[in-house]
């Protein structure tokens, strides 16, 4: 081979060992990403139905969440030429190319505890978090039969109706007011926003100077006469559930709204439902009590045998509705793994899943709403308890 042939070979080599090291190692590592991606969804989903199955058998709860994910990729590549027989014309140079990949992850796991378990898991979640989900286009049916504890309605006596089916009075009232909330929404009037409002007060017109108006009124709107001067300030209030724009109520309206709900804490949300209104067939004023991510579970997991939820037809004055499932969510329990690729566990020789449908997947979007919820809940606490590393 001449020397020309030689140099333009060890050239191709170089060139092609190049690309088959950057297109392998773009490979591998695309595929760990998504593997890594789906194992840590999987992961999530099964201790979700893992510890409704707990909740079924009243055990304790327990999660643990993967913490980091560190992963080491060694790629070795080689080449060279080799002689070949080529017949009468003796020996022929061939290139010759090898190549390894090596991955090393290591994998920290953690389990939930202390003040992270009390945050996440047992602090009721907020009306601002309701307000989130329902603006993605959430069903509220489904989402308030999770996450509500109870509504208190005005009437006689205050009475507090708790969505729970050992409470059948209680339980009943609680999924008509869901099922009356699902026809607003479906009608789209249903408003689930914070109350905005003008707070207003008089100061000495002599108390706003140059000086005071830099560092404490700055912020807010001043108008004066030669007396005394008006101070406004716009307000971003409470959350409200209603079936009109808050913004058609008079300032003051909004305000007396505003101070009733402070009255409460801040997994209360207002509900006003006006005659007049779309909707307004079944009026009614009260509030409604979020609950904990730990007592969803516990909702879901009673349901399966101590607390069966029942069927309850919406309220006479209720439109037709489409959707009004027995189950906020059916848990599957069988003996046998369930068929094809289902994501299940298994706890006490029992399998557990979501059981499927066929039509509408009712039960595979409320699944995916406590996979939600369960993201969103509150965690604010760095990790301090012990951590699990594992190198594979």
């Amino acid at each position: 081979m001449s020397p020309k042939a030689r140099c333009f070979l060890l050239v191709a080599m170089v060139a092609a060992t190049t690309a088959i090291g950057g297109c392998f190692g773009n490979i591998s590592l695309d595929r760990a990403v998504i593997d890594y991606d789906t194992t840590t969804a999987q992961s999530i989903s099964k201790q979700l139905l893992l510890n409704i199955a707990r909740a079924r058998y009243n055990q304790p709860m327990h999660f643990t969440a993967i913490s980091s994910i560190a992963a080491t990729y060694k790629f070795t590549l080689s080449a060279g030429t080799g002689a070949a027989q080529a017949g009468p014309s003796g020996h022929v140079l061939v290139p010759l190319i090898n190549s390894s990949a090596e991955e090393n992850p290591t994998i920290s796991i953690a389990p939930m505890q202390g003040e992270e378990f009390t945050q996440r898991l047992l602090t009721p979640f907020q009306e601002q978090k309701l307000t989130l989900l329902l603006r993605q286009g959430y069903d509220v049916d489904s989402l308030l039969r999770l996450l509500g504890a109870e509504v208190r309605l005005d009437g006689p006596g205050n009475v507090v109706y708790h969505n729970r089916p050992s409470d059948q009075d209680g339980y009943a009232v609680y999924r008509r007011v869901m099922s009356q909330l699902s026809t607003i929404q479906d009608r789209h009037a249903l408003y689930v926003d914070p109350l905005h409002f003008d707070h207003t007060w008089t100061v000495p017109a002599a108390s706003v100077t140059p000086e005071t108006f830099a560092s404490t009124y700055k912020d807010f709107s001043v108008t004066c006469d030669k007396s005394q001067c008006l101070v406004s300030k716009r307000v971003n209030g409470r959350v409200m559930i209603t079936n009109y724009d808050p913004s058609v109520l008079s300032n003051d309206e909004r305000i007396r709204l505003h101070a009733e709900a402070e009255e409460a804490p801040p997994n209360d949300i207002l509900l006003d439902i006006r005659a007049g209104y779309t909707g307004g067939e079944y009026p009614m004023h009260g509030r409604l009590r979020l609950r904990s991510f730990h007592e969803v579970l516990n909702f879901i997991g009673r349901g399966m045998a101590e607390e069966p939820e029942i069927d309850v037809p919406p309220d006479p004055r209720t439109p037709a509705m489409t959707e009004n499932p027995v189950h906020t969510l059916e848990i599957s329990e069988s003996s046998e793994p369930p068929p094809g690729d289902e994501l299940f566990v298994e706890l006490h020789g029992h399998y557990y899943s979501v059981r499927q449908e066929t039509g509408y997947q009712w039960n595979k979007k409320a699944f995916s709403l406590l996979y939600q919820l369960f993201q969103m809940s509150v965690s604010t606490v760095e990790q301090t308890g012990p951590a699990i590393t594992i190198s594979k």
